[in-house]
């Protein structure tokens, strides 16, 4: 008795290859049919339930999109005067009209204490460095919408060299740094935003709250020189909106050795922001730019200590998103 194979493979004693390949095709065809009608099965199970949870997720969507047009809408007459002044002016109030929507709709967010901005005339603002710093973001839009001034801010230079930053950075005054532009800006009655932790603190720091400075001290120098006030600023449960592998050993090893910042970071999670902004550290000559640096350190720690709950957890700052703000905040 002959098997399938040997059939294929020989007729009347001699080996018949258009019979064997017209074989294999008919077996692949059978069992591509097969395939095929497994995807329509699992099509026609899945498709009802994808609609039942795409749809309603989709409606979510719109709703929100439908929410941040009326707070650009809301905001029309600050447009129509901005755009009126000057092209720019009326870009950034723009886009600063989406960057709040963003943020009350997302996290919810909220700022305490920016009253301790002054209305005009210079003043530097030191922060604690996310994973990604969309705080401040949020931060830099409500001083444009609330004081109708554009904060300046110190980047890293890795920023520069991202393809198509260069005219947003342009537009809203950011620099990579160095002292003597920073004192030049402060001298001209501007505000300026620092965080001394910087891409170290951004990619290292975890839901404990570490401060990344080591023993920098240009900040404060740039005060001294500058002879403005120091605002610290914090806010509540940034590293439980983004969070990255950084403490994994590799990735310090990369940054440390050739200054690459290729930590993963992931997140986007809706939790509570709130930024809190506290009481300016006056001028005073007889500080050094150590003991300056050092206060500043430790104001921005007392924001930590009082606002934050170590370690965060992601979780419950999704649960403070329906709870209201602590009185003692």
């Amino acid at each position: 008795m002959s098997s399938g194979n040997e059939s294929c493979l020989f007729e009347n004693g001699s080996v018949s290859f258009f019979s064997c390949l017209v074989h294999v095709w008919e077996a692949g065809l059978g069992q591509l049919q097969d395939y095929l009608s497994f995807l329509e099965y699992l099509l026609w199970v899945f498709t009802p339930l994808a609609i039942v949870f795409i749809l309603p997720f989709l409606i979510v969507i719109f709703l929100y999109l439908s929410i941040l047009f009326l707070h650009v809408y809301k905001r029309k007459n600050q447009l129509r005067e901005a755009y009126s002044n000057n092209l720019w002016d009326g870009a950034r109030k723009t886009l600063a009209i989406l960057w709040d929507g963003h943020g009350a709709i997302w996290h919810g967010y909220e700022i305490h204490g920016l009253e301790k901005i002054p209305d005009e005339g210079p003043a530097l603002v030191v922060y604690y460095h996310g994973a990604i710093p969309i705080d401040y973001y949020y931060f830099l839009a409500s001083v444009i919408i609330q004081k109708g001034r554009t904060c300046h801010s110190v980047a890293d230079h890795f920023l520069f060299n991202v393809p198509g930053f260069k005219l947003l950075l342009e537009v809203f005054s950011v620099i990579h740094g160095p002292q003597e532009e920073c004192v030049k800006a402060l001298r001209s009655g501007h505000l300026l935003g620092i965080s001394p932790g910087g891409v170290r603190e951004a990619l290292f720091s975890d839901e404990t709250y570490p401060l990344f400075w080591g023993k920098r001290k240009g900040f404060a120098q740039v005060a001294i020189d500058s002879k403005v006030p120091v605002i610290p600023m914090f806010t509540q449960n940034l590293r439980e909106g983004f969070r990255s592998l950084g403490t994994l050993r590799f990735y310090r090893w990369a940054y440390e050795r050739f200054r690459l910042p290729i930590a993963p970071i992931y997140g986007g999670f809706p939790v509570k922001f709130r930024t809190y902004l506290g009481d300016p550290i006056p001028y005073d000559p007889k500080l050094n730019a150590s003991e300056l640096a050092e206060k500043v350190q430790q104001a921005v720690q007392a924001l930590i200590d009082k606002h934050q709950k170590i370690p965060g957890n992601i979780l419950r700052a999704l649960v403070e998103r329906f709870q209201r703000e602590r009185k003692e905040d």
